[in-house]
């Protein structure tokens, strides 16, 4: 009988498995669309080359964080060839134990007082 995974086995999460759930918790998206959010999001920071996207969607589904979705958009707006993923259940549960995580880390660094790039830079 194959164990249930928690969604604390799978932290602390790649960054790059972090940031195509985080396209994925307000929308279904295409990969064409996830790799445009992420790259906006931060500020051309982040790039999901096709290779690097494609493959974590495939890993993502194998590990059953997300799926392919049922909904599209309107027909004069879609391209049937696209196809557009959601997240699980776990992998809703995935995105927000890692939020939490490092909601975690970043009130550890306050407590410490912190540095900024400016202070680290001396």
């Amino acid at each position: 009988m194959a164990k249930e995974r928690t969604a604390e086995s799978f932290l602390p999460l790649k960054p790059h498995w972090f940031h195509v759930l985080l396209s994925l918790a307000d929308q279904d998206q295409h990969g064409y669309g996830i790799m445009q959010e992420v790259l906006e999001r931060t500020h051309g920071q982040v790039r999901l080359w096709p290779a690097t996207l494609y493959g974590t969607l495939k890993r993502l589904t194998d590990e059953d964080l997300i799926e392919e979705s049922d909904k599209r958009p309107a027909e004069d707006e879609d391209d049937a060839r696209r196809r557009y993923y959601r997240l699980t259940r776990l992998g809703r549960r995935v995105i927000a134990a890692e939020s939490q995580r490092l909601e975690d880390l970043v009130r550890i660094v306050r407590a410490k007082g912190g540095l900024t790039k400016r202070e680290a830079e001396r």
